[in-house]
């Protein structure tokens, strides 16, 4: 649905309300496709695969010349800059465990000193982003960014009371526990099945009932609250650290967010 727009704006061009920016988001990751913003140099604390729809883009890292690409791995915790603000972008979000991460590298065929380029779906990518109805699924089977299943039984029933109330105190040594299992094992085992660190999924859950709650009309301070953040200056911190803006220059966008949990 159509989210209100809040005062706060990232982007520069008065066009860019003509194209809405949309967001899926699950857990473990997420989809945005719409218009190119102005965000200065930042990190993010999940990485992210960015595909120009309209055309090439430039990107600025530490190390190495400005890359011009049409799609660009961008990793965690690593400072880069996209210089050109104009036309629609699709970013694939994701949370950077070695399975994902290698399987995403595996899909680039450009490396510029350490930072990769070129996706090999590139076109496909494209297309559906280009599409009126994209079909997500598809785009992150193509963008190589395996949706995880829990095969543990154990591990399931910790993630769904986690997704029940994300607003409890989630230990995880508590979790652990309560399975049988060790913390060591536990949290390799919840990373391996889940596709994102323990606290990390946490942070997800919690992020999905914000949205649920903002959707459903609530104020981002009711939403943060009720989802289990500290104040709603910790869900803006939260929410810039994965996805390299806030909550309110997002929704100032005029944005449409889907969600599946």
């Amino acid at each position: 649905m159509a989210l209100p727009a809040l005062p706060e704006t990232c982007a520069t061009e008065p066009a860019a309300a003509t194209a809405p920016a949309r967001l899926w988001l699950r857990l473990g990751h997420a989809v945005y496709i719409g218009p190119g913003m102005a965000l200065g140099p930042h990190s993010t604390a999940v990485a992210s695969l960015g595909v120009g729809l309209d055309g090439p883009f430039r990107v600025r890292a530490a190390g190495v010349p400005d890359v011009t690409a049409r799609s660009f791995l961008f990793r965690a915790r690593v400072t880069h800059h996209i210089l050109d603000t104009d036309g629609r972008r699709l970013f694939c979000f994701f949370d950077p465990t070695s399975s994902r991460m290698t399987r995403c590298l595996g899909g680039m065929s450009r490396d510029i000193g350490g930072f990769s380029a070129d996706q090999r779906n590139e076109a496909a990518l494209i297309d559906l982003g280009n599409s009126p109805d994209p079909d997500i699924d598809r785009v992150l089977d193509l963008a190589s960014v395996p949706v995880p299943t829990i095969g543990d039984p154990r591990i399931a029933a910790v993630a769904a009371q986690i997704r029940a109330d994300p607003t409890q105190q989630q230990r995880a040594a508590e979790k652990a526990m309560a399975a049988g299992l060790s913390t060591s094992y536990f949290l390799r085992t919840f990373a391996e099945q889940t596709g994102t660190s323990f606290r990390r999924y946490v942070q997800w859950a919690r992020m999905l009932r914000v949205a649920k709650a903002f959707t459903e009309g609530h104020d981002l301070t009711r939403a943060a609250t009720d989802a289990g953040f500290a104040s709603p200056s910790h869900l803006s911190d939260t929410f810039r650290a994965m996805f390299g803006m806030t909550p309110t220059a997002f929704t100032a966008l005029g944005a449409e967010l889907h969600i599946d949990d």
